[in-house]
């Protein structure tokens, strides 16, 4: 009995992979231009002296002033970025101070509001660290939907051209969709112990466009 069934087994999945069509491994993608309609900028805070505690009392009241108008500005969004306080030493590598810094993070559609407001903000003793162009998340869903539905028409189009070629039929046995591409584009990013001057306020900005792309793969499967 034992061996009446193993028999079937067998020959049962002989006959499944009888049947089984070659597989065939496929990419396609597409990229299409998503215009960037959103502005992200860094600014921080940063003291230095011999107590962790007073440098603390400083730079939270430059932040504190900074968010007091900030939020004032309609249509700008901020949040806390890096905090960090870390010992500076002597020569003689011991621990001869202490520096601390404080960053917000804030983003717009209002590109013109944002390079004004960072020049309020220089004035009030903060530096700009970076500044960057991107396409906002609700730009970048749709220009994704376009360049998916273009990758998968792609493979679609060279699964066909495949089996056409060798007069067969063909089904998706697995498919990966993969995005990419509309990484910010820095306008501005200071150097390491470099602060844009309070007097020379960010210059108007060209927002320009990024690329983002669609990666489809996956397999075929083709029969007769």
């Amino acid at each position: 009995m034992k061996k009446s069934l193993l028999t079937l087994l067998v020959g049962s999945l002989f006959a499944a992979m009888a049947q089984a069509g070659a597989l065939v491994d496929l990419s396609a993608e597409a990229s299409r231009p998503a215009a960037n309609d959103m502005v992200r900028a860094s600014v921080y805070s940063e003291a230095s002296g011999k107590s962790p505690a007073e440098l603390a009392q400083r730079v939270n009241a430059d932040i504190a002033e900074a968010l007091k108008l900030i939020r004032s500005k309609t249509g700008i969004s901020v949040k806390s970025g890096q905090q960090s306080t870390y010992p500076v030493y002597s020569q003689g590598q011991k621990i001869d101070g202490w520096r601390m810094r404080s960053e917000l993070v804030l983003e717009s559609k209002d590109q013109g509001s944002v390079s004004e407001l960072l020049g309020k903000l220089q004035q009030m003793r903060l530096a700009v660290s970076d500044v960057s162009l991107l396409p906002s998340p609700e730009t970048r869903r749709k220009v994704e939907d376009e360049a998916t539905r273009e990758a998968i028409q792609a493979f679609q189009s060279r699964a066909a051209v495949i089996a056409q070629q060798l007069g067969k039929s063909w089904k998706i046995k697995l498919l990966n969709v993969q995005q990419g591409g509309g990484r910010p584009q820095p306008m501005y990013r200071a150097a390491r112990g470099m602060v844009m001057a309070a007097e020379a306020a960010p210059a108007p900005l060209e927002a320009g466009e990024s690329l983002v792309t669609t990666n489809v793969s996956g397999q075929i499967e083709l029969a007769d």
